[in-house]
């Protein structure tokens, strides 16, 4: 008997995050002591005058439906953040506020790919990008990068990966889940690929942009040439510790992208949540003491993390210029009982009762993913028990 379930939908994978944070969920209930590494949320509480603004708006009765593209005052808001803040200029016009960064990237996607068109995406890379491709029945066309060169994609990789039926290339820096951040001259190389193949589309991931450790994050909307043909997606989840708020948005000097996203929005979600979109407001719109305190409680967070990493024979791995995530190779642990990521990460989760996520979620199987974004007492039982259970495997 034929499935009753679409085939675009038995197509998809389950994010695998989510799929290992229900599982250390159900140890937690049975009274296991699980330390969990795995889904990538600041731990921070949300500061409290953006709470105070959201209950502001429930009392002001932001209880309705609104313009699909958002609120005017709260895209007029972050457009003069984008500008004073990341010296990015965008029209509120050019603004679409969504249900999350993660709404506004598949929004681009399925706004833009048709069946059969290839979109390129280097990993290791966030786990939703391919299934977004997939469920717009698109081609992902996955650029392995390596380490040495810090995970990032080459000018020579992208230009070998592109064919006549390229539609669109994912970047995201900061990245998840390497942590690594572009350079401006790494991101002009690219550019200048791009510029050769005019017909090609850029989603610029930006979520992690203000949680950096090197005084800043290149971006590609510093590239004149490719502004008719770049999405920028940006969010207050990372940014403000908002992630159950689900505010996100994605810009475009390219009028007809946003035309067509507004449809797409319009006909399945409507609009943002509108006390949402006010509490994004207030964050973006007051003063921005409280992501400079987050972002100093990462680096404390990140520099004891890789102290304690280093202290585990037999690992590698490179500081994380932003996000707050390490992404260390582990396969020198591989042998009779450990054969990939997978078994690593059940082996962690049912030896040592630690959650983390096997980098074959991300396109490298040599490594793990590590969140670093709890407190510090919890890091350091953590990685004492991964150290143990990885020192057991070498006895």
């Amino acid at each position: 008997m034929s499935s009753i379930i679409s085939h675009r939908v038995t197509n998809l994978e389950p994010s695998q995050s989510l799929v290992m944070a229900q599982r250390f969920q159900e140890m937690r209930q049975k009274g296991v002591d699980v330390v969990s590494f795995t889904l990538g949320e600041p731990d921070f509480a949300t500061p409290n005058h953006i709470k105070d603004a959201i209950c502001k708006a429930v009392h002001s009765d932001y209880s309705h439906y609104g313009p699909v593209a958002g609120l005017q005052s709260v895209r007029e808001t972050i457009s003069r953040y984008l500008l004073k803040e990341k010296h990015i200029a965008y029209a509120p016009n050019e603004l679409i506020l969504s249900v999350g960064a993660k709404q506004s990237i598949c929004n681009s996607i399925l706004a833009l790919v048709n069946s059969g068109d290839e979109v390129i995406i280097p990993t290791p890379c966030w786990v939703s990008y391919s299934e977004m491709v997939k469920l717009a029945e698109g081609t992902p066309v996955f650029v392995k990068t390596c380490a040495e060169t810090g995970y990032k994609l080459q000018a020579g990789e992208l230009e070998d990966a592109i064919t006549d039926r390229t539609k669109l290339l994912i970047l995201c820096s900061p990245n998840n889940p390497t942590g690594s951040i572009y350079s401006a001259s790494e991101l002009g190389e690219l550019v200048r690929v791009l510029e050769r193949h005019p017909n090609m589309f850029v989603i610029s991931d930006e979520v992690y942009a203000e949680i950096n450790y090197i005084g800043g994050a290149p971006s590609l909307t510093e590239f004149a040439s490719i502004q008719g043909r770049l999405i920028y997606i940006d969010s207050a989840s990372k940014t403000y510790a908002m992630p159950g708020y689900r505010i996100g948005w994605m810009a475009s000097k390219n009028k007809e992208l946003i035309d067509a996203c507004l449809t797409l929005q319009g006909q399945y979600n409507t609009c943002a949540c509108l006390v949402s979109q006010k509490a994004a407001e207030t964050a973006c719109g007051g003063k921005q003491d409280c992501v400079e305190l987050m972002r100093k409680g990462f680096t404390k967070r990140r520099e004891l993390m890789c102290e304690l990493a280093s202290d585990i024979p037999n690992i590698r791995f490179a500081k994380p210029d932003g996000a707050f995530y390490l992404f260390p190779d582990v396969s020198a642990y591989y042998g009779d009982a450990i054969h990939n990521s997978d078994d690593m990460a059940n082996y962690l989760l049912e030896t040592a009762h630690v959650a983390v996520m096997a980098g074959s979620a991300y396109g490298e199987d040599n490594c793990i993913r590590i969140s670093f974004s709890m407190p510090e007492d919890i890091i350091k039982k953590g990685m004492q028990r991964i150290k143990d259970a990885l020192m057991r495997l070498k006895k």
